[in-house]
């Protein structure tokens, strides 16, 4: 079992929960995850990655390389070309997430049929509540 970090010693833990809440609602985003699983095999294009991505429209893919951006866990290099051609990337930070990212994509299409089956269980026995 992982061993947790001590409470801080100046006893503000509730803002060190709200800090790490903001971190966890960026990694465990679904449209971050799938950017920066994408991204574990090396720069993609923006449309490159649009296109590996279904279902993510332009602007909530924008939003999201932003964020992880912001982050520090994705680097945008725009080369001086005619168009500018841009890549994205993982930064050191952003690799060191993206292992236990690919894990958590790994057992979620493991275990998903057992999901939609528990899910379609607990739909039928919603008419019974």
């Amino acid at each position: 079992m992982p061993v947790l970090p001590s409470p801080p010693p100046n006893g503000h833990v509730e803002s060190d929960c709200r800090g790490v809440a903001s971190v966890l609602a960026r990694v465990g985003d679904k449209w971050s995850v799938l950017v920066i699983m994408m991204l574990g095999d090396g720069p993609r294009r923006f449309n490159e990655l649009k296109r590996m991505i279904g279902g993510v429209s332009q602007r909530m893919l924008t939003l999201t390389l932003r964020g992880l951006e912001r982050d520090g866990l994705v680097t945008r290099t725009v080369y001086p070309t005619i168009p500018p051609r841009v890549d994205y990337d993982l930064t050191e930070l952003g690799r060191g997430l993206s292992e236990p990212v690919k894990a958590l994509g790994t057992w979620a299409l493991t275990h998903l049929p057992q999901i939609q089956t528990a899910r379609e269980k607990f739909d039928g026995e919603g008419e019974d509540r």
